[in-house]
């Protein structure tokens, strides 16, 4: 019933984009000591929303204006420009524990839309 609210599609979205955000994190501070690896990366949600660009907006009346729709961004991995060490390596592991930390309050905020979300939902229905 509520997957069809956009709200909740963003919210998912923004959980699922954290999840592979973290998922590169944490196979770049696996491979931190192999020889030749480069460090991947993959654009903050916020990031990636914009370069989609402008939303479609649903009309509510014949008339209304309509922008229009944006592509589909998948996350993608992107090659993170780092100084190589002199095994060919471009880990940085304190911009990794960084991106980490970046990465958790993004998909705490995408809980966060979800959870007040619902909190309105359950007000307008009268369930508080």
């Amino acid at each position: 019933m509520y997957d069809s609210l956009d709200l909740f599609q963003t919210a998912a979205a923004m959980a699922r984009h954290a999840g592979a955000r973290q998922a590169v994190v944490a196979r770049n501070i696996a491979n931190a000591d192999t020889p030749g690896f480069q460090a991947q990366s993959i654009a903050a949600f916020r990031d990636a929303y914009d370069a989609s660009g402008p939303s479609h907006m649903r009309a509510t009346r014949p008339g209304h204006m309509q922008m229009a729709a944006g592509t589909d961004s998948a996350p993608r991995d992107l090659t993170a420009t780092g100084t190589p060490s002199p095994n060919g390596n471009t880990v940085s592991v304190e911009d990794e524990m960084l991106q980490s930390v970046a990465v958790s309050r993004e998909h705490n905020r995408a809980l966060t839309i979800y959870r007040h979300t619902m909190t309105i939902i359950r007000t307008s229905l009268g369930r508080n």
